[in-house]
């Protein structure tokens, strides 16, 4: 009786394939990046369930853009530019169905878009950086150093006392290796931290998730 007891406990407590294929500090970094980018969408935005929508919306372009990530000048960019364009369409949307209107003078305007790319690319570093820790040191300087960063690959190389070539190898594995946990963090659940967690809240990410991409078929 007890052994069965034992069992039950262990069945009930273990994680799915999935999940088991990152351990809690990576779970953890994932639910954090993603927090990261609903924290700034939830300040922007002035409405939870609206911040949510574009959430979704920006993770669901995020994976079927993924394949872009080799082509791109910078992970940051890539990913600021797949979050503008969603809070855009977001915004063009709202403006169509008439929710709300705003008025204001073109320089309050100014000022606004002034303060809105840098909070953005604070927010989307922020989020980076909860994910690099979970790559390969060797990975994760080099994409800090050469994608967030900005500095110049022949500094950074002469830095790390290795060759050009050796350089754009880890950069260009460091950002896949990237890509992937991307990937994941767009899929892990935001309240366990599991892949393929079946609490309500992860299947209404999935639902919207699939939602999403239907309307992009059409």
């Amino acid at each position: 009786m007890k052994n069965d007891q034992g069992d039950k406990v262990s069945l009930v407590d273990q994680p799915d394939a999935a999940a088991k294929s990152t351990d809690a500090a990576v779970r953890h970094a994932l639910v954090e990046g993603r927090h990261q980018i609903l924290k700034f969408l939830r300040r922007r935005l002035g409405d939870p369930e609206a911040a949510e929508d574009v959430l979704q919306t920006f993770m669901l372009r995020a994976i079927d853009r993924s394949e872009q990530l080799r082509d791109v000048r910078a992970v940051r960019g890539w990913l600021s530019q797949i979050l503008v364009s969603s809070i855009a369409d977001h915004g063009r949307k709202v403006s169509r169905q008439r929710q709300r209107e705003v008025v204001m003078a073109p320089t309050d305007l100014e000022s606004v878009h002034h303060d809105f790319d840098e909070e953005l690319d604070e927010a989307i570093c922020n989020c980076l950086y909860k994910l690099l820790p979970t790559l390969k040191p060797e990975y994760a300087e080099v994409v800090w150093r050469v994608d967030l960063q900005e500095q110049p690959r022949e500094a950074v190389a002469k830095d790390l006392g290795i060759t050009l070539n050796n350089l754009n190898v880890r950069v260009h594995r460091g950002r896949q290796a990237l890509k992937t946990r991307l990937q994941q963090m767009c899929l892990t659940c935001p309240v366990h931290g599991f892949l393929d967690c079946d609490c309500d809240a992860a299947e209404r990410v999935r639902a919207r998730i699939e939602a999403l991409a239907d309307e992009s078929e059409i």
